[in-house]
C-alpha cells in the first residue's frame, strides 16, 4: 500500500500492528508510544520530512482516549495535575513546531535531535527504575487505587494515593511542562514521554498516578499541534515543504494504538513498574545511541 501524502510504501497491517505492540507497553508508564513510533517511521518506513512530526500527533489523538477512559474509570486521572501540564505544554508545542519547520527540516539534523531527546528520556527512566522502591506505596489495600486530591492551588498540588500523601510545586510543574511542550512540538510526541519519567524520578510521584495526567496532556497538546500544522500547511507548501500530517498513515497507527493503550491501562496495576521502566529505558537508549552514532558517522566521525 502506498500512502500518497508521505510516499510511504508498506502493507496496510504493519502500522496498526506496530502501534499496538508499542502502545501496550509504553502506555503503562504514561507514554502514548509516539516516542518510539517516530523512529520507526523515519528508519523503517523512510518517512523523514517535517510532516512526520504532525503525523505522529495524529496517532496520539486517535489512540489516547481509550487509555484515558480506563484511568478515569479507575479514579487515577488527577485533573488538577492534568490542567497544569496542559497549560504549559500547549504554548510550548506551537513554538516547537515552528522550530521544527523552520530550523530542523534536514533529516540528519533532526535524527540527531531525536537521539538527544531519547537519550535524555532513557537516562531519566534508568534513574526512575532505581528509585521505584522508594516511591512505591506498601502495606496498603491493593484494591484501593483511587487518587484523592487534597489541595490544588497556584502554589502547590497535594494528593493522597494508597495511604500516602504526595506534594509538588505548581509553578515548577507549569514551567517544566512549557519546556517539555517545546521539545515535544519539535519531536512530535506531545511531551508525555518526557514528563512521565521526570515526575516519577525527580518529583517522587507514583507512576500509577501520573500516567493518566501525562496521557491527557499529550492528547490535548497533540490536538493543538495537528490543528496548527494543518493551518500553516499552505504557507509551507508554497515554499516546497510539506508539514501537514499524513492522515491515513497516522490513522492506521492510531487504530492499533487505541487498542494497545486501552489494554495497557487496564493491565498496568498487575505489572511491576520496575520491569516496565527498565525495558523502556533499554529500548529508548539503544535507539538514541543508534541515531547519534549515525549522525556522527555522516559527519565523518570517528576518524
Amino acid at each position: 500500500m502506498t500512502f500518497p501524502v508521505s510516499g510511504v510504501e508498506t502493507p496496510f497491517w504493519i502500522p496498526p500492528l506496530v502501534a499496538f505492540v508499542v502502545s501496550f507497553f509504553s502506555s503503562m508508564g504514561g507514554i502514548s508510544g509516539a516516542v518510539l513510533l517516530l523512529p520507526f517511521q523515519m528508519s523503517v518506513l523512510g518517512f523523514t520530512g517535517p510532516a512526520v512530526s504532525s503525523t505522529n500527533l495524529v496517532f496520539n489523538i486517535i489512540a489516547i482516549p481509550s487509555g484515558l477512559y480506563r484511568y478515569a474509570r479507575e479514579g487515577r486521572l488527577i485533573r488538577s495535575l492534568t490542567w497544569v501540564v496542559v497549560g504549559g505544554t500547549v504554548p510550548g508545542v506551537i513554538v516547537g513546531q515552528l522550530v521544527r519547520f523552520n530550523w530542523l527540516p534536514d533529516p540528519r539534523l533532526f535524527k540527531a535531535f531525536v537521539g538527544c531527546v531519547l537519550l535524555y528520556i532513557g537516562g531519566r527512566m534508568v534513574l526512575e527504575t532505581l528509585k521505584l522502591e522508594k516511591v512505591t506505596p506498601e502495606g496498603t489495600d491493593l484494591s484501593d487505587w483511587r487518587v484523592k486530591c487534597i489541595e490544588c492551588s497556584l502554589r502547590r498540588l497535594v494528593f493522597e494515593f494508597r495511604g500516602r500523601r504526595y506534594e509538588s510545586q505548581t509553578r515548577f510543574i507549569f514551567f517544566l511542562s512549557l519546556v517539555v511542550g517545546l521539545v515535544g512540538g519539535v519531536y512530535g510526541i506531545g511531551g508525555g514521554a518526557i514528563l512521565a519519567p521526570f515526575f516519577v524520578a525527580h518529583l517522587g510521584l507514583p507512576v500509577h498516578t501520573v500516567a493518566g495526567a501525562t496521557l491527557m496532556g499529550t492528547f490535548i497538546t497533540s490536538i493543538v499541534g495537528v490543528a496548527f500544522s494543518q493551518s500553516v500547511a499552505p504557507f509551507y507548501h508554497s515554499r516546497g515543504m510539506e508539514v501537514a500530517p499524513d492522515w491515513l498513515l497516522g490513522g492506521l497507527f492510531g487504530v492499533g494504538g487505541m487498542l494497545g493503550i486501552y489494554l495497557g491501562a487496564r493491565t498496568q496495576r498487575y505489572v511491576p513498574a520496575r520491569w516496565l521502566k527498565g525495558m523502556l529505558a533499554v529500548i529508548l537508549t539503544a535507539v538514541a545511541l543508534n541515531y547519534l552514532w549515525g549522525y556522527l558517522a555522516a559527519l565523518g566521525y570517528p576518524r
